[in-house]
C-alpha cells in the first residue's frame, strides 16, 4: 500500500503505462469494445491521479 501521495501517482503512472501499452496492441486490431474498456479504466486512473487537494493535505 503506497505511504504518500509521491508513491501512490508512482503507482497511478504504472498503470497509465500498462494501459497505454494495451491500447497500442489494439491499433492492431479492430476490437472497439476493447478500446472503450481501456479508455474508461484510463479516465477512472487520471481522476485519481490529478485529485485536488493533495493527499497530504491535513488543512480541513
Amino acid at each position: 500500500m503506497p505511504n504518500n501521495e509521491k508513491e501512490y501517482n508512482g503507482y497511478l503512472l504504472d498503470q497509465l503505462e500498462l494501459i497505454e501499452r494495451l491500447e497500442m496492441i489494439t491499433e492492431e486490431n479492430d476490437i472497439e469494445a476493447v478500446k472503450k474498456q481501456l479508455a474508461l479504466e484510463k479516465k477512472f486512473v487520471e481522476r485519481k491521479l490529478y485529485q485536488k487537494p493533495p493527499l497530504t493535505d491535513s488543512q480541513l
